[in-house]
């Protein structure tokens, strides 16, 4: 049977080094983090974690809550966190809330309970104020999300999709939002009325389409804004699926996508570039989003106080074949 002595001597690295990567991954190097990994299944080397989270009064574990654990955008940051997490020597705990707050304390008490030893949040709301106290970080919060928290301007980046259609021409623009009480949904609507406005465009509330992120709701969507006198020219979508689903609609309705009615996303989920046509759509950095939480979390765990920490990643629009000028009157 492989011991400890043999990871070191197939790493190049010292036992003791080895040991660290084993109980405290984050005082260790990448680089050596790497080698000793890459070691321990070389030499089949299974760690008693037991005894190693007996010792250090941790369990090495995390809990990453979802709120929608089907979204393909949330997958690509759960998979981001897991990998970090993997090369810090922390297993993943995945915790489907479904957006009800009992669920969601169901899973914080693993982490009161010692079963785990922080928590990312991946709804835009913030934690309740009874578990605000144990390690936690907001990996997809909104301006003014308590905590430490990783996110982008969601105003800024819809107002910039907006400028991007009016630039084309469009003047009658569509959204479909997402619920009306969701933090997301309040401001990039926000961020749509202003890019309305830079344009010198009234806004009307008839052409605001209430979804849930789903592709059924951009669907109905879609339908709804068939029964208006006008159609507009262009429909944002705040995220990707919703605006796959009103893509779908359109085209069931006789209209062309983008010759009659340019389609714009939010995400640029993996789907956005092989649907037909391919979506344009606002790329948010879902791996770096994942990346900086399982950082964040693991320097909340050590004791650092960055309840005011607030990061905001740059986004950018990805145009593809859904949006083109307008078509003449």
């Amino acid at each position: 049977m492989s011991n400890i002595r043999e990871v070191a001597l197939t790493a190049g690295v010292s036992v003791a080094t080895v040991s660290r990567a084993l109980t405290n991954p984050e005082k260790v190097s990448e680089e050596s983090l790497k080698k000793v990994h890459d070691a321990i299944k070389a030499v089949g080397y299974t760690p008693n974690l037991l005894a190693r989270n007996f010792r250090a009064a941790k369990s090495f574990a995390i809990v990453v809550l979802v709120p929608d654990i089907t979204n393909p955008f949330f997958s690509q940051v759960i998979q981001a966190i897991e990998d970090r997490a993997q090369q810090k020597g922390y297993a993943v705990l995945l915790g489907d809330t479904r957006e009800t707050s009992k669920r969601e304390q169901e899973y914080v008490n693993r982490v009161e309970t010692r079963l785990a030893d922080g928590v990312i949040q991946l709804r835009p709301q913030s934690m309740s104020s009874s578990t605000q106290k144990i390690p936690w970080v907001n990996a997809c919060g909104c301006e003014g999300t308590p905590g430490p928290s990783i996110r982008v301007d969601n105003i800024a980046a819809t107002k910039a999709m907006v400028g991007y259609l009016t630039s084309l021409g469009h003047r009658r623009i569509g959204v479909i939002s997402g619920l009306k009480d969701n933090p997301h949904s309040i401001d990039r609507l926000q961020g749509y009325k202003s890019g309305l406005t830079a344009a010198g465009i009234a806004f009307e509330k008839e052409l605001v389409a209430e979804g849930d992120f789903t592709m059924w709701s951009g669907q109905n969507a879609a339908k709804q804004f068939f029964r208006l006198k006008q159609m507009p020219t262009a429909i944002c979508s705040m995220n990707d699926e919703m605006a796959l689903g009103a893509t779908q609609a359109l085209k069931a309705g006789g209209l062309r996508v983008p010759e009659d009615v340019s389609v714009t996303g939010f995400d640029d989920i993996p789907y956005a570039k092989y649907w037909e046509p391919g979506l344009t759509t606002m790329a948010q950095p879902a791996e770096e989003i994942g990346k900086l939480a399982m950082d964040t979390l693991l320097r909340v765990i050590e004791g650092e106080e960055l309840s005011n920490l607030e990061l905001v990643l740059p986004t950018e629009i990805v145009i593809r074949q859904s949006t083109c000028a307008p078509p003449a009157n």
